[in-house]
């Protein structure tokens, strides 16, 4: 079976105040079409670094990673955001919605990017998934945080992504928010048969993916299935 993330020695290394630093060290991973993968350990070992290396959105120092057999490290910025564009979607903890945009307008953007001409109905489609349909009108700031995460989600789904990568999605939210959120995100990787990638803090969380990779000073401890 061809891996749709394929990670081989993959070193991250960052020139900091103090100097060079190492964060990750010759990761070597593979992450299957359809499964959904959990990244866990404690702050600091690397999780969100590692997923920023899948989503091409940092370089990797030395190794190679290839997504969908394309490799992201022979890529320039451009190649990496029209490939982003294409095929991934991307969650994080902080929303990442542009204030000055509706829910509606945030969510077609990407559409809109790749020159998509219904991008204004798959948006609102995408809204009334996640049950935000109420909602095309208002702004970042005239919602909750469960809201944002929910426009987030549906900002990331409605290219269809074949990959979606999520850092911390409910770290900003209350247990509650939390869980529907998840829930959600589980409800649309299984509608779409993505694969999904996912930082997390909470073994709760965790437990529900297919597989487990705990990582430890940039480095991968164990993986679990």
């Amino acid at each position: 079976m061809t891996a749709v993330l394929s990670l081989k020695d993959a070193t991250l290394s960052l020139d900091g105040n103090a100097g060079r630093v190492d964060i990750l060290h010759g990761i070597t991973l593979d992450v299957q079409k359809g499964q959904s993968l959990a990244l866990v350990g404690p702050s600091g070992s690397g999780k969100s670094s590692l997923l920023m290396l899948m989503g091409g959105l940092e370089r990797a120092s030395a190794g190679s990673i290839h997504a969908l057999g394309q490799d992201l490290t022979a890529m320039n910025e451009d190649g990496l955001a029209r490939f982003r564009r294409a095929a991934m979607g991307v969650v994080f903890q902080s929303f990442h919605l542009i204030p000055t945009m509706t829910a509606l307008e945030n969510v077609a953007t990407p559409l809109e990017l790749a020159g998509n001409k219904d991008a204004f109905a798959k948006a609102e489609a995408e809204l009334a998934t996640v049950g935000l349909g109420h909602r095309t009108t208002h702004y970042p700031s005239q919602m909750s945080g469960g809201e944002q995460q929910r426009v987030a989600l549906a900002r990331a789904m409605v290219v269809r992504p074949q990959i979606l990568l999520a850092d911390e999605p409910t770290g900003n939210l209350d247990e509650s928010n939390g869980t529907s959120i998840m829930d959600l995100l589980f409800e649309l990787q299984a509608r779409d048969g993505a694969t999904l990638v996912l930082v997390t803090h909470s073994n709760a969380l965790a437990t529900r993916c297919d597989t487990v990779v705990r990582l430890r000073d940039g480095r991968i401890e164990e993986a679990t299935a």
